[in-house]
């Protein structure tokens, strides 16, 4: 008897392009069709055959506080009885945007948009509009988004000729993308000039591999920007809100941005995204220059008010504890297993980059690849990033006790993937 995940892949491919809604749902690296998920309750999730998982992925980075959180649904229904949207300003925007700037002290204005894409967007019009300059500086291996113009290859042939990385987007969109190397300041300085606009980087950058800074790069890049009149973007839509175990990673280096961007975990699975300025560059774009429809959507409000609160109270904190410990073992996990050759990270945003225990033979993209899949035949579930690193980014209240039965399925899974690869 077919599984109910296999039927509902089936359906889906008739009317979705590949049956996804986006390609990393279709879980290819762990073989088979995706989970077609049930439910989720805390860091588990149950797929539509009734089997559960450990959640390591959070929707991808959205689910802050798990699923199901009690204080963010009873915020949603009470938000719900009173209309799902009005098309006018509500309370609950301006509650949001001083929460935000409470937080972000260096800020004084927000712009509320749904997604993390379209605050990269926003972020970017603002970035130009205000310097009257086209050009803007990203990071290789740095993802901010679905944005045509940051859709970019990351090596020496995107860095050179600006080759787009997604079909669809033109090579005159990207020329205007600059691309230099992470943790690298020389590389940045070479690329600097009156046409650059915007340095666009993530403080702990997430795709990348879970790269932290090094120490002084993001105040390197501040003392570039301040030199040639090229605003400052950090991109928080993955790392901030808690997830490094401070509201905002960049809190870490004590650096302050011209603009930052916010989204994924702001609205703890509902469609939010932020994009904060100082006064001065914000209202150098002319009011009417961005329309948004859904932007400040009364029910993404109320779910993002709660999920800030929360963090703010209790959950940043335990961000930082559970994640030292989750860190520790996965230390202890890297003596018994020898292709695990660096784990890195801050808080609940970590990664273990892997290495092929026969590299010209067994590349470690290969191995990661099998990680993943036999971790979630094991019933936990993660995700790659970069080359061949494994991430972890479970609900900021996860225990201890929980981060110890996910690190014990990882072992497992680690010793059956070693024994397959080899095959």
């Amino acid at each position: 008897m077919a599984k109910q995940s296999e039927v509902l892949f089936q359906r889906a491919q008739e009317v979705i392009p590949g049956g996804v809604n986006s390609p990393v749902r279709a879980f290819r690296g762990v073989g088979g069709a995706p989970l077609f998920i049930e439910m989720g309750q805390g860091s588990r999730i149950f797929d539509a055959d009734n089997l559960q998982y450990i959640d390591c992925v959070g929707s991808w980075g959205p689910m802050i506080l798990g699923h199901g959180h009690r204080y963010v649904v009873e915020a949603v229904k009470k938000a719900a009885t009173r209309g799902f949207s009005f098309g006018a300003p509500t309370a609950a925007e301006i509650d949001l945007a001083e929460m935000i700037i409470q937080a972000v002290p260096s800020m004084e204005m927000v712009r509320l948009v749904n997604s993390g894409t379209e605050a990269t967007m926003s972020a970017l019009r603002l970035a130009r509009a205000a310097t009257g300059r086209k050009k803007i500086l990203k990071f290789e291996g740095g993802y901010h988004g679905h944005v045509d113009s940051l859709l970019v290859k990351a090596g020496s042939g995107g860095a050179t000729f600006n080759v787009p990385d997604s079909a669809g987007v033109p090579e005159e969109v990207t020329a205007l993308t600059l691309i230099a190397r992470y943790n690298d300041l020389e590389d940045v300085r070479s690329q600097m000039s009156d046409e650059v606009a915007a340095i666009i980087v993530e403080p702990v950058a997430g795709n990348m591999g879970c790269i932290p800074p090094a120490e002084g790069f993001l105040a390197g890049l501040r003392a570039i920007c301040d030199e040639h009149g090229i605003l400052l973007i950090f991109d928080e839509v993955q790392c901030g809100v808690g997830r490094t175990g401070r509201m905002f990673a960049a809190e870490h280096e004590g650096v302050a941005p011209d603009i930052m961007t916010l989204a994924k975990g702001l609205g703890s699975g509902l469609p939010i995204g932020a994009m904060v300025a100082k006064r001065r560059i914000m209202e150098q774009w002319k009011r009417g220059a961005h329309g948004n429809t859904y932007g400040g959507n009364p029910l993404s409000c109320a779910a993002a008010n709660a999920t800030l609160d929360l963090v703010n109270s209790s959950m940043a904190a335990n961000a930082a504890a559970v994640g030292t410990h989750f860190a520790s073992r996965l230390r202890e996990l890297a003596h018994e297993f020898p292709c695990i050759g660096d784990v890195r990270g801050r808080g609940l945003m970590l990664g273990i980059e892997l290495i092929g225990p026969e590299p010209e033979r067994v590349p470690a993209r290969d191995l990661a690849q099998k990680v993943i899949e036999r971790a979630f035949h094991n019933g936990l579930l993660l995700l790659t990033c970069g080359l061949s690193t494994v991430r972890f980014m479970p609900p900021l209240n996860v225990t201890a006790a929980q981060v110890d039965e996910a690190v014990g399925l990882l072992r497992t899974s680690l010793s059956e993937a070693l024994s397959l690869v080899g095959k």
